[in-house]
């Protein structure tokens, strides 16, 4: 393949090979197979390996022999009670790994012939894929910093104005970023005090670890060894201590906002940071290496449209 440009150390996939790989239904269910059960096929029920091929069922192809429930490689995933191909599942979750700022439901839906409706909730699907609470703390150095994400008040209707100092009316994440790792790990906030943003860094950021962020009074008096820039007199590096890191990462972020979203409701907007902080940290692998990641990460995690839809006193949007 010709060389493009952009990064060279990782190798893509084009659109004739990924068809190449899953030409049939047949062979994407076998791709998916190989990915979520990589030491053999077990039952998602009970975990047994005693399991046969049930040849009378496509939906359930498999049979375990201890707990007697039938099964297939959805079973136990995001997947799971979808109706769409595999072979669609597995375009969908390519062009969304191959799209820098994301990929819309509009556009899926017109891509792989399915409704937006249906494409729109695989793609929240997806995302729910790299929604990992459970990892270990960075080990730094850290960067950390928080942005806010809303509509302009001046281009709301008069009646829907919010009156007060900005940021009235919008929406606070704060996010961290390991230099060592390049991992990003981003959180949906209901303030910027200091509790809650050296909570988030507590949880987050290794003992003895180093802490870079501006010069917002929420940070100091951390427990770690911590450096701040003071933007306000328009000091943005000094030395190692700067945010420019996490900074890159909310503007791919807000691009995505107002260019492929238009729109990110507080009831979806954890969602999307995790999956933009997800995929950053892999985005240094080969695409079909993301690919593979973002399967085996389905394992495990279940998001119903009832959820999805659930009304938690929010309002719902992003497409």
């Amino acid at each position: 393949m010709a060389q493009a440009p952009g990064r060279s150390d990782r190798k893509g996939l084009t659109i004739l090979q990924l068809m190449q790989m899953f030409p049939t239904e047949e062979a994407a269910c076998k791709w998916f197979e190989s990915q979520i059960w990589r030491d053999g096929r077990y039952c998602p029920h009970c975990g047994s390996t005693n399991t046969l091929e049930n040849r009378g069922s496509e939906a359930r192809p498999y049979h375990c022999r201890d707990c007697k429930c039938h099964f297939s490689v959805r079973i136990g995933t995001v997947m799971e009670r979808s109706k769409v191909s595999m072979q669609k599942w597995a375009i969908a979750i390519y062009l969304h790994m191959t799209a820098l700022k994301g990929v819309s439901s509009m556009k899926l839906h017109r891509d792989i012939g399915v409704t937006q409706k249906t494409s729109w909730f695989m793609l929240q699907r997806i995302r729910k894929a790299f929604d990992n609470d459970d990892e270990p703390p960075f080990g730094g150095p850290v960067e950390v910093d928080e942005t806010y994400f809303g509509g302009r008040e001046k281009n709301k209707h008069a009646d829907r104005k919010l009156k007060g100092r900005a940021p009235v009316g919008k929406i606070a994440v704060v996010g961290a970023r390991d230099r060592s790792t390049n991992k990003v790990r981003a959180k949906v906030v209901k303030r910027t005090d200091k509790p809650t943003l050296q909570g988030f860094i507590s949880k987050n950021v290794a003992c003895g670890a180093t802490v870079y962020t501006d010069e917002a009074k929420a940070y100091k008096g951390m427990p770690f060894h911590h450096e701040a820039v003071n933007h306000s007199v328009g000091e943005y590096v000094r030395d190692m201590a700067h945010t420019n890191g996490m900074e890159s990462f909310w503007s791919v972020l807000k691009r995505a906002h107002n260019g492929v979203f238009h729109k990110i409701s507080q009831k979806h907007l954890t969602r999307y940071t995790a999956d933009f902080a997800g995929r950053h940290g892999i985005r240094g692998l080969d695409t079909i290496e993301q690919m593979k990641y973002t399967v085996t990460s389905m394992v495990g995690k279940r998001l119903t449209y009832a959820t999805l839809i659930a009304d938690n006193g929010l309002v719902s949007g992003a497409r």
